[in-house]
């Protein structure tokens, strides 16, 4: 396994069969040596040395979101005979451009990026893509110095949540959770920021429901440090709790769901049941503690985080194939009330209660090829 420095190696999954010939072995034997010539028929470049090879950076902290998206990329990507090498910078700039830097100047066909800065996210990439590297992003705008009003870097396909939708949804359910007699909702706003672009986007929404008065901020809840959101959310509101006792403050706003489960934590450990949260984001983790504390965590607007790791897997192996792909493409997102869930529920069967999650399973899945080398792996 290849490392980078300064990251942390968190999954990989080498492809290719090491067993004797003959019986079970020898029919896997045979099924990985027609992956590897099918790949070299769809995607000469990148096969060209009998294996195609892509890294996965993650600017994010190691919590279950995480661990979902990485699963998504690398089961699809072992599905389509890649090796894949998933690496963490927990929101560490320095340390996401360094093995930025580092994963392209190895032998890697493809990278997949989420949550690049959008200061650098750009600057960052451009050499891949002047190698001839297949770039896919997720949350990482790859703009000149993150403005989206410039040109995308040529070649990378950039994905995301439909940031605007998220923020509505999860500020709908804010307003109609409360009846105020008219006054503005007292808000504590979970967030980091600026120069996350999700969050940034998010913002934008958020704002405007404070300029049309139905939000007044009471306060900010944020990290100081963005290698470890939830803890650091959690004493940002522990020093805020005592400042604004009972009844002075409706409901808490978790633009992310790692800050929302530091908020939870403070609420717990002071005993408030006073103080609603409503988040952003969902993971199996999530849906425990929205059971647990079902009096206090109302909802979470989401997309899959697995099947965005899937989806973005495709996509590249879409550009590997020369296929044309999109400059952006954004993951729809549904509300999900705690009332609908229940202790069978898991991201797996999240469709059980929530008409039309995971609708986008067949998106970039509709090419022959893409079958073809899928088939292969298990005859």
């Amino acid at each position: 396994m290849k490392k980078l420095a300064g990251c942390v190696v968190f999954l990989a999954v080498l492809g290719g069969c090491f067993l004797m010939p003959g019986g079970a072995g020898g029919s896997q034997a045979a099924a990985g040596r027609e992956r590897t010539a099918l790949l070299k028929k769809y995607m000469p470049l990148a096969a060209a040395d009998g294996a195609v090879k892509v890294a996965v950076v993650r600017n994010l902290s190691a919590g279950d979101h995480t661990k979902q998206f990485l699963e998504g990329c690398v089961s699809e990507g072992q599905a389509l005979g890649f090796t894949v090498d998933t690496f963490i910078t927990d929101g560490d700039d320095a340390k996401c451009q360094a093995a930025l830097a580092e994963a392209i100047g190895k032998d890697y066909d493809g990278l997949i990026l989420s949550h690049g800065g959008g200061a650098y996210t750009y600057n960052a990439l451009k050499p891949a893509v002047d190698k001839g590297m297949a770039v896919v992003t997720f949350d990482s705008v790859p703009y000149p110095n993150g403005d989206p009003a410039g040109q995308i870097l040529r070649g990378v396909t950039s994905t995301a949540q439909d940031d605007a939708k998220l923020a509505y949804l999860s500020l709908q359910a804010l307003v109609k959770s409360f009846e105020t007699d008219g006054r503005p909702l007292r808000v504590i706003r979970a967030w980091m920021g600026p120069g996350i672009p999700p969050l940034d986007r998010r913002q934008l929404t958020y704002d405007q429901y404070v300029r049309a008065g139905a939000i007044v901020e009471a306060a900010l809840a944020a990290p100081s440090d963005f290698a470890n959101p939830r803890a650091g959310t959690q004493a940002a509101l522990a020093a805020l709790l005592p400042l604004h006792p009972e009844g002075t403050v409706d409901a808490i706003w978790g633009s992310y769901d790692e800050l929302a489960k530091g908020c939870l934590d403070a609420l717990d450990a002071a005993g408030r049941k006073d103080i609603k949260l409503i988040s952003i984001d969902i993971s199996n983790d999530d849906i425990s503690l929205m059971l647990s504390h079902a009096d206090v965590w109302v909802s979470t607007t989401a997309a899959d985080p697995k099947l965005i790791g899937i989806v973005d897997m495709r996509i590249l192996a879409a550009k590997f194939a020369g296929e044309s792909t999109p400059d952006t493409y954004n993951f729809d997102v549904q509300e999900i009330k705690t009332t609908v869930l229940n202790s069978s529920i898991t991201m797996a069967n999240i469709a059980a209660v929530r008409y039309g999650w995971g609708a986008e399973k067949g998106v970039f899945d509709r090419y022959g090829w893409m079958a073809d080398i899928k088939d292969a792996a298990v005859r």
